[in-house]
C-alpha cells in the first residue's frame, strides 16, 4: 500500500471519528442547539414554577410538561404563539414581547419527539 493510501485512509477515519462523536454527543442531549437556548433561558425563568421545561424532568405542578405539550398532536407553531398570547384563567397573566414568545415556542418544538 503507497503512503498515499495511508494517508487517505487515516484521514476518511478521522472523519468518520469526529462525526461519530459529534453524533453522539447531541443524542445523550448534553447541550441545546443554539436556535434554542434562548428560549430555555426564558422557559427556565418564566415557567419552570408550574411546568417541567427540561426535557426529562418531571414536576407534579400546576402546568403540563413542555416535552408533553411539545409532542400533542395539535402543537404547532402557531397554536403555540396564539396561546402565549392569550389570557387564560388558570395561568399566570404574563405579558410575553413578540420575540420572547417565538423563542419560547421555538423551544418548546425542539422537545417534539422525531
Amino acid at each position: 500500500m503507497s503512503h498515499g493510501w495511508i494517508r487517505l485512509l487515516a484521514t476518511v477515519f478521522l472523519i468518520v471519528a469526529v462525526l461519530l462523536a459529534v453524533r453522539l454527543h447531541r443524542a445523550e442531549g448534553a447541550t441545546l442547539p443554539e436556535a434554542v437556548t434562548a428560549g430555555h433561558r426564558l422557559a427556565v425563568n418564566w415557567c419552570k414554577e408550574c411546568h417541567a421545561v427540561e426535557r426529562n424532568e418531571v414536576l407534579s405542578g400546576k402546568g403540563p410538561a413542555f416535552v408533553r405539550i411539545a409532542n400533542m398532536p395539535s402543537t404547532t407553531e402557531l397554536s403555540l404563539k396564539v396561546f402565549l398570547r392569550s389570557n387564560h384563567t388558570d395561568m399566570p397573566n404574563l405579558i410575553i414581547a413578540p420575540a420572547d414568545a417565538d423563542e419560547i415556542v421555538r423551544y418548546i418544538l425542539s422537545l417534539k419527539r422525531d
